[in-house]
């Protein structure tokens, strides 16, 4: 059935004008709200269920189907990675208390210094957000590791992204509602946070043996083990700039001194 374009004023058949791109008329009804509350709220337009759904069945056949081009159906992975990194941050500080909890417990037992106290609050509450800054780093020493298996830096980028969403997607169903349910035990809470950061590396094995089906199994590891080097240099790296810094600081400004001593 042909339609007359409110735009142009070209008849075109379809839901969008062949000649300048403009949508099909449709009244204001239920469906238009649904479908405007979907794409401007949710912004899921009916892909952000399926890719979540695709990732927790399989991240790297996932990763693996959207880098071939099969693309339709899926959500744009950054911007996936990007709302659930943001979701997992509201749920570990606003709903679990997860800052408050860290820094009450190392109060408590007075076992570290204010800067160490606050760090390790931030860093475990933030912990999606701040693997979402470190993608980039990521992807160059996944890159660098199975640079000959024909994968250039920017779809490793694209790769990092799928495994940051389904492990935040593990830490939202699981490891979150556990610890909501246990939060009055500061200390389980604290080494859970600790264990759910180890599961990162099982689900690099996961994740690159389906995206690289056809590579064996020991391979892939030998590749990751590679890939968790590179990651440790550039952290090691990364401290190293950290220390010079903050001596540099120090020297310039000395109460800065402070937060290193012991409480």
């Amino acid at each position: 059935m042909e339609s007359i374009c409110i735009h142009c004023g070209r008849s075109f058949a379809g839901n969008y004008c062949n000649n300048c791109g403009q949508k099909a008329f449709q009244r204001v009804d239920g469906k238009y709200i649904w479908n405007e509350f979907q794409y401007t709220v949710l912004h899921t337009n009916k892909g952000f269920l399926y890719s979540i759904k695709k990732i927790l069945i399989n991240p790297g056949k996932t990763a693996k189907e959207f880098l071939d081009g099969k693309r339709v159906n899926h959500y744009k992975p950054l911007t996936l990675t990007f709302i659930l990194s943001g979701i997992s941050a509201f749920v570990s500080v606003k709903l679990l208390g997860l800052m408050k909890l860290i820094e009450k417990f190392y109060s408590d037992q007075h076992l570290d210094s204010e800067m160490m106290r606050d760090y390790t609050a931030f860093s475990s509450s933030y912990s999606s957000i701040i693997m979402l800054a470190c993608i980039p780093l990521f992807a160059l020493c996944t890159w660098l590791a199975f640079k000959k298996w024909g994968h250039n830096y920017y779809e490793h980028i694209i790769l990092n992204s799928y495994i940051l969403s389904f492990y935040t997607l593990i830490n939202l169903l699981l490891v979150y509602p556990v610890m909501f349910l246990l939060k009055s035990n500061p200390e389980f809470v604290i080494n859970l946070s600790y264990v759910s950061m180890l599961l990162i590396i099982p689900i690099l094995i996961w994740f690159f043996k389906e995206f690289y089906a056809e590579k064996p199994i020991n391979k892939v590891i030998t590749r990751i083990m590679i890939t968790l080097l590179f990651v440790l240099a550039g952290s090691l790296l990364l401290i190293l700039v950290g220390i010079i810094a903050g001596l540099i600081m120090a020297k310039a400004n000395p109460e800065t001194l402070k937060y290193v001593k012991p409480q």
